[in-house]
């Protein structure tokens, strides 16, 4: 199913059937600030493993939580003044950020790791839905290795098999986030994609 939205003006109706979608145990592809991502429900096991499905991706490669604001972050990662600096300064933006995990972070996502990946995009319909859901989108970027991601949402239905809903807000971006790992004593550029990772070389 395809639903069209307005990116800078998102209609309520329109958030509250993607977020319907998701509450049913949905996987959905929806608009980010980089390139389209997919999602489900963070608290929802059957649906984070249809997520791991329709990717084709291995149950060890992790996920990233998409919240909607820097208290949410703080709610699943560990913030601490440092942290908390360089969140506030490039957040929302064109980053996943590697953070401690708190006990909050389910175990159907934490694995054997102790670090969560955490995103607040810069695209008031990603926001709009996690805020309305009231708790993060577990997601992956919606591309397959060895390819461009889709500008085109229309195009994810076809890739992507088994997807409840493709948000449609106009062409997407062609790169991913670029990946910063913030859990250890110094920064740790894990991928080089869009924003400027200058700053967190050493």
């Amino acid at each position: 199913m395809l639903l069209e939205i307005h990116s800078h003006g998102p209609e309520p109706r329109k958030i509250a059937k993607a977020v319907q979608a998701l509450e049913r145990g949905g996987v959905i592809a929806y608009p980010t600030d980089t390139a389209y991502g997919l999602g489900c429900d963070l608290m929802n096991k059957k649906a984070v493993d249809r997520l791991y499905q329709i990717k084709g991706m291995p149950k060890s490669q992790q996920l990233a939580f998409v919240c909607a604001d820097l208290s949410e972050v703080a709610r699943y990662a560990v913030v601490g003044d440092y942290e908390y600096r360089i969140l506030k300064q490039y957040l929302p933006g064109p980053y996943c950020f590697i953070l401690n995990a708190t006990r909050e972070v389910p175990k159907i996502v934490q694995k054997t790791r102790k670090q969560v990946g955490v995103r607040i995009p810069n695209h008031e319909v990603a926001r709009a839905i996690v805020r309305e859901l009231g708790r993060p989108i577990i997601s992956t970027t919606a591309v397959r290795p060895d390819q461009p991601p889709h500008v085109d949402a229309r195009e994810l239905d076809d890739d992507f098999r088994g997807l409840d809903l493709v948000i449609d807000c106009g062409a997407g971006h062609t790169q991913p986030t670029s990946v910063i790992d913030l859990s250890g004593d110094n920064p740790t550029i894990i991928r080089e994609g869009a924003g400027d990772v200058t700053p967190f070389m050493e």
